[in-house]
């Protein structure tokens, strides 16, 4: 069986304090750290078991998960198993970078995310400058606020030259023409992330072959569909695999709409859709925003939720 698993299970506290996260300056009191712990090696457990299977995995954590050793152990112990395609997490880039040495870089990815103010610009960048010298994939990008646009220039201009930046488009952000041009002379595939995108009643991989799975092993089709399919660990989910139309009016969020077959995002990240790398690395000059027909459908370009 191949399946990509978005895993996200109860940790909710992060070590930043951005406005636009619910979860800023979150503490996960004790007994929800061992509850995020004991679930998350289930899962792990559970992934190492099945050796017949091509797995891909990506950590969603609502909070910061690298600044726990069991996620760093995690990433490492997942990297080295055969039947992974890839593994990657949603992360600040707070936590050091020693670990990653354990682990197998062609296996590992990063997906970063800056947030100026909430940590020194010198050490994220030198971070990710860590990250390119260890061989790790990794994208880095910025929520689209108008106090970020000089912050992602500089980055942009002191990132290695292969290191796609992305941007997401701010929640509740109605960005005019112009305002837009300059996010797309940061980010070519900006087009994107500007407005949500249309999904109702299209094709999407999710539900056939990619997974939600919450920290109980619960799941659905997506984060974003409460619908549940079955469970993980009692295989009770085998049988309501089958291909589905998506049944919200909307999908903004790039690990929702990365997934619909109305789009060509597939094409536009193939081998690094969970690490959200381009293939062939950081894109160069305007994308033009292409629409696949029924069943490819239509739609607008996405709006994604800054992510933590």
């Amino acid at each position: 069986m191949e399946l990509t698993l978005l895993y996200r299970g109860p940790l909710a506290s992060c070590d930043h304090d951005c406005p636009y996260c619910p979860f800023a300056k979150r503490r996960d009191p004790p007994a929800v750290l061992r509850a995020d712990r004991a679930a998350l090696e289930r899962f792990t457990g559970w992934v190492a078991e099945r050796p017949g299977d091509r797995l891909s995995v990506l950590f969603t954590p609502w909070g910061e998960g690298l600044v726990r050793s069991w996620y760093r152990r995690a990433m490492v112990e997942l990297s080295r198993l055969p039947q992974v395609r890839r593994v990657a997490i949603q992360t600040n880039l707070s936590c050091r970078t020693e670990w990653l040495a354990e682990a197998d870089p062609e296996t590992l990815a990063l997906w970063c995310t800056y947030h100026p103010g909430e940590t020194p610009y010198e050490r994220f960048l030198g971070s990710c400058r860590e990250l390119a010298a260890r061989g790790i994939r990794f994208s880095v990008g910025v929520v689209g606020l108008p106090g970020h646009l000089e912050p992602a220039r500089r980055l942009r201009a002191d990132l290695p030259e292969e290191v796609y930046l992305w941007v997401n488009a701010a929640e509740g952000t109605g960005y005019t023409d112009a305002e837009a041009a300059e996010w797309t002379a940061l980010d070519p595939l900006f087009p994107y992330s500007r407005d949500p995108h249309r999904s109702a009643g299209l094709p999407c991989r999710t539900g056939q072959s990619v997974l939600s799975v919450d920290g109980d092993g619960t799941v659905r089709r997506c984060h974003f569909v409460r619908e549940e399919l079955g469970n993980l660990y009692d295989g009770s989910y085998r049988r309501a695999l089958r291909p589905r139309a998506c049944p919200l009016a909307v999908c903004d969020c790039h690990i929702g709409y990365v997934h619909l077959e109305s789009l060509p995002l597939y094409d536009v990240f193939a081998g690094g859709v969970l690490e959200r790398i381009p293939a062939g690395g950081r894109p160069v000059g305007p994308v033009e925003l292409t629409l696949l027909p029924p069943g490819g459908g239509g739609g607008r370009p996405g709006r994604m939720t800054p992510p933590v």
